[in-house]
């Protein structure tokens, strides 16, 4: 019989009141057991336990740092939902598939270990979001199919709860009051203001000064790993700095000139820090032992050059590395660091951008600094210091002139090198610096 009336329904004829109320009875009945289905069809979808995922041979915990997501969310797949701190990078926790996060079983700066639970998930295409809109959709063709069908007597009972209108007409009535009320209502905003001036007029609260108040902040993982390993550094190598100052009128002359073209032909900007890349690999291929490193008891020299790059980001400093940076022209240089040193702003780094330096490069002069002392990164044995160019007065040819100089730190493990290679070295990177035409004549 309900499917009768149904098909009725759908060929567009009439039925009487008696008729639909029971077809919206048969409706009701039919939504229970679409509501129970629904609800059986929900739980085929078992909810899911995300666990911290593998982050390195070397990292087993992290501290979790902060929820992207909160239960009750929707998420697609891929979509990061956490992300995880630890001593050298930052780790993102992403939705294995598109759903809906039900439980968060960590609380942010909690030590989570991998393997460990970190979330309940439930899969499904958009998770529960699209239950709730399903339900509007339903119940209003059943209110349209009502209203047309209902008889005029009740679809004026049906509008007769809306008296907005009156109560509209009821606050215009107000306004043809008499010329008394007028003068009220005007004196109103002027008794208004008169609180104002005795609040501004109250004096603010005395401050103690020479306030001697203290906040403390946890460290993060990747400051207290950059402590430890400099420190480290510290007490295992034999440290020792050599300086030399540079003339750098002939690298600005060659960066002024070529910079617009490389820029408009590679889209790279032409810096310094290319040229002393270069620079120290041809260097290190004479002084080897600057690119070498102890294990154990043996001493490890290389044939290619792996680059350290210091980059300052907001949670420490970071090296990422340049890899066989010695086969690598000036133009090719720059467009690694700047890739590398993007990804390190972004905190997009991964393990592999860090690993393996051979020799380090810091270029402390983007911040003003005219001396300084690099700490060596173990297991290197060397790392060169930039520095900021000034302008002064030095003696050539018998002469008083103005150079733009740069003073250059190179410190050293004199377990591996001794002071005669170090300075060598230093020497031989001042004198490309000074001369890049010589770069072409080393191979």
């Amino acid at each position: 019989m309900l499917s009768k009336r149904i098909i009725a329904v759908a060929r567009g004829r009439a039925l009487t009141a008696p008729h639909r109320v029971a077809l919206s009875r048969g409706w009701e009945v039919a939504g229970t057991y679409a509501r129970t289905a629904k609800f059986h069809s929900s739980h085929l979808l078992q909810a899911e336990t995300v666990k911290v995922p593998q982050m390195a041979e070397s990292i087993s915990e992290g501290t979790l740092k902060s929820w992207l997501k909160q239960p009750g969310d929707t998420v697609a797949a891929d979509e990061e939902v956490a992300t995880i701190e630890t001593d050298k990078i930052d780790v993102s926790v992403n939705a294995p598939s598109a759903g809906k996060i039900t439980e968060l079983l960590a609380g942010e700066e909690d030590t989570v270990t991998v393997g460990q639970d970190l979330f309940r998930f439930e899969p499904g295409e958009g998770g529960g979001a699209a239950a709730p809109s399903e339900g509007p959709k339903e119940e209003t063709p059943n209110q349209e199919t009502t209203d047309k069908s209902e008889p005029k007597d009740q679809q004026v009972d049906k509008s007769a709860p809306t008296p907005p209108p009156p109560s509209q007409e009821d606050a215009r009535s107000p306004k043809p009051s008499s010329p008394e009320s007028k003068k009220e209502v005007k004196e109103l905003p002027k008794e208004q203001p008169k609180p104002k001036p005795k609040q501004e007029s109250q004096p603010p609260a005395p401050r103690v000064p020479g306030s001697r108040n203290e906040t403390r902040v946890k460290m993060n993982r990747m400051r207290l790993r950059i402590a430890e390993r400099l420190k480290e550094s510290q007490n295992a190598a034999a440290s020792l700095t050599t300086f030399n100052e540079v003339d750098m009128s002939s690298v600005m002359e060659f960066r002024k000139k070529y910079k617009d073209d490389v820029l408009k032909e590679h889209d790279v900007k032409l810096g310094f820090m290319s040229v002393f890349t270069r620079a120290c690999t041809l260097a290190l291929k004479e002084i080897p032992a600057a690119n070498a490193s102890i294990e154990g008891d043996e001493i490890v020299y290389r044939d290619y050059v792996d680059l350290s790059v210091a980059v300052a980001t907001p949670k420490g400093l970071v090296t990422p590395v340049v890899r066989n940076a010695e086969g690598m022209n000036l133009v090719e240089i720059e467009r690694e660091i700047a890739a590398l040193g993007k990804k390190a702003r972004d905190g997009k780094l991964t393990l592999e951008d860090m690993a393996g330096g051979t020799f380090t490069i810091s270029n402390g002069g983007v911040f003003g600094s005219l001396y300084g002392t690099p700490i060596i990164n173990l297991p290197q044995s060397a790392v060169l210091g930039m520095h900021t160019i000034k302008e002064r007065p030095v003696v050539v040819n018998g002469q008083i002139v103005i150079r733009p100089i740069m003073v250059v730190a190179l410190t050293y493990d004199h377990r591996l090198l001794d002071g005669r290679e170090a300075t060598t070295f230093l020497v031989k990177v001042r004198d490309y610096i000074e001369d890049p035409r010589k770069m072409l004549l080393s191979f």
